[in-house]
């Protein structure tokens, strides 16, 4: 998962691309990344680490220009290493760079064809990497003195026939202009914004509306499903829809644990979505006659927060905060490797006793992945002086891999897959367990008035939307992704590093 900015203004951009990229940086802690056009030149910093560490006032003094992108990174794709840090640059035709979100599935028959048909280098293994070059190549292949709005939509389109997967992408053509699109599934998001100014009309696209609200943009609608918007650099704004759109299914995990609850997404409120989770929730624990016993209902800080205090509302009893928060140590759903998410969970959690000795406490967390989290936690309460501990997920068992940007890779990894609720109970230390039903998940979720037909919602279902999902393919994402695939690819970058200290430089 990655956050996008990019904007075109009157003034220059950077302040404003880097107050984006802070509020986004829950998308992302792996890397930062901003580019900008000053009349033609192109400014850059980029690094591995999250947006305050990589960007000092040295660096953005540097990135001039009124237009930019900008990028946080967690890896589904590539590496951890910096040299795969976004946004992408090739300097043929025009000079493009570019910025993804989102995973392709059809990466290999992409870089073979680049390589051997199209004739395009390409140093890494990032499919961002393969998705700039394609775009960079069909814009090429035109033989254009100058860039035109037809033209971007012709090589986008060419783009959506090539590729499979969900994205959404924003890219910068020197001199010409911002350009975005989304793939004609809708599975990542992407908004638009508008601000008025002096000396005319700017805009901005973003992967969430909360980007927008922090640097004074309003959301004007969301980038539809196999869309593309071209801005150029007098501020025009252009849009086609360059394919037929398959689906309207945006990624309900959006709603559960990605997104922030200030965002709106494809027309429907992420903090509304979840206040219905926490309902529907409430009714499955009455319904089962679990209530009875809850002295207390506590969330898993932060996601959770809006839902526990629906369920704590519905079912009649207390709700308290009983985690105080780390804010300095990252999200452990997207740390790389099963290690380093079980040290974070003590250090990134710590118990207040006073609202948890000797009571029966209801936790509620927005998801069970792994359920590294979640079995620490429930110790901490227990030793804490907790009677009893029940736990509630706000979504439904995740048993199956997200192949569309979520790092949901291996099915061995995912603790609900083959189990049943009551062992997964006692593989966490639960005294009961409860999970959402996806149909109450959807029903949460969904808002008549907006396009959205259904949602992507494979990773609890195992429907896949494209329709592309081999499990030939679902295998050799395991043996890269899995966590002792990515232990090993992380020693091996480090030894590459000792050896070669230019290539970790900032």
């Amino acid at each position: 998962m990655c956050g996008l900015v990019g904007i075109v203004a009157n003034h220059p951009v950077n302040q404003e691309i880097y107050d984006a990229l802070t509020v986004l940086q829950h998308r992302g802690q792996d890397s930062s990344g901003i580019m900008t056009d000053d009349n033609g030149v192109l400014c850059l910093r980029k690094s591995n680490g999250l947006v305050s560490d990589v960007f000092s006032q040295e660096d953005m003094a540097t990135l001039r220009g009124n237009i930019g992108i900008g990028h946080v990174r967690y890896p589904t794709a590539g590496s951890l290493s910096s040299t795969e840090a976004q946004p992408f640059y090739v300097n043929t035709p025009f000079g493009i760079s570019l910025a993804h979100n989102g995973n392709l599935v059809n990466t290999n028959e992409l870089r073979d064809h680049l390589k051997k048909v199209d004739k395009r280098h390409l140093n890494t293994e990032s499919d961002t990497e393969a998705l700039l070059n394609l775009f960079a190549h069909e814009v090429q292949i035109q033989n254009l003195e100058e860039v035109t709005p037809q033209s971007i939509f012709d090589a986008t389109e060419k783009v959506f026939n090539r590729c499979s997967g969900g994205y959404a992408v924003v890219a910068m053509i020197l001199n010409h202009g911002l350009i975005a699109f989304r793939d004609p599934n809708a599975i990542r998001p992407l908004v638009i914004g508008v601000r008025e100014s002096n000396e005319g009309k700017e805009y901005m696209v973003a992967s969430e509306s909360v980007a927008l609200d922090v640097v004074g943009f309003s959301l004007l609608r969301d980038v539809l499903p196999g869309e593309a918007i071209f801005i150029d650099t007098g501020g025009n704004f252009y849009s086609k829809q360059c394919v037929e759109p398959k689906s309207y299914t945006p990624c309900i995990f959006e709603f559960v644990y990605f997104a922030r609850p200030d965002s709106i997404i494809d027309g429907m409120s992420v903090y509304k979505s979840r206040l219905k989770m926490g309902e529907y929730l409430a009714q499955s624990i009455i319904e089962k006659g679990l209530h009875h016993e809850v002295d207390v209902v506590i969330p898993i800080p932060d996601t959770s927060r809006t839902s526990a205090l629906q369920v704590a509302h519905h079912l009649g009893v207390k709700y308290r905060e009983g985690f105080i928060k780390n804010r300095y140590i990252g999200r452990t759903f997207i740390m790389p490797g099963q290690d380093k998410r079980k040290k974070s969970v003590r250090q990134k959690l710590n118990p207040i006793e006073l609202e948890l000795k000797d009571k029966n406490v209801l936790l509620i967390d927005d998801s069970i992945v792994r359920g590294t989290t979640s079995k620490r936690i429930i110790e901490m309460t227990r030793s804490t002086g907790a009677k009893k501990v029940f736990f509630a997920s706000a979504a439904p068992p995740v048993k199956y891999p997200n192949v569309y940007g979520i790092d949901m890779p291996a099915s061995s990894e995912l603790i609900a897959s083959g189990k049943s609720e009551e062992e997964l109970a006692g593989f966490i230390g639960a005294d009961w367990l409860i999970y959402q039903t996806l149909d109450d998940l959807i029903e949460a979720v969904k808002f008549d008035e907006t396009g959205v037909q259904a949602f992507d919602t494979s990773c609890f279902s195992g429907e896949y939307v494209t329709n592309d999902i081999s499990q030939k393919y679902l295998k050799s994402l395991e043996s890269k992704r899995s966590d002792d695939a990515i232990r090993e690819s992380e020693q091996l970058r480090k030894q590459i590093e000792i050896n070669d200290p230019s290539i970790s430089a900032n």
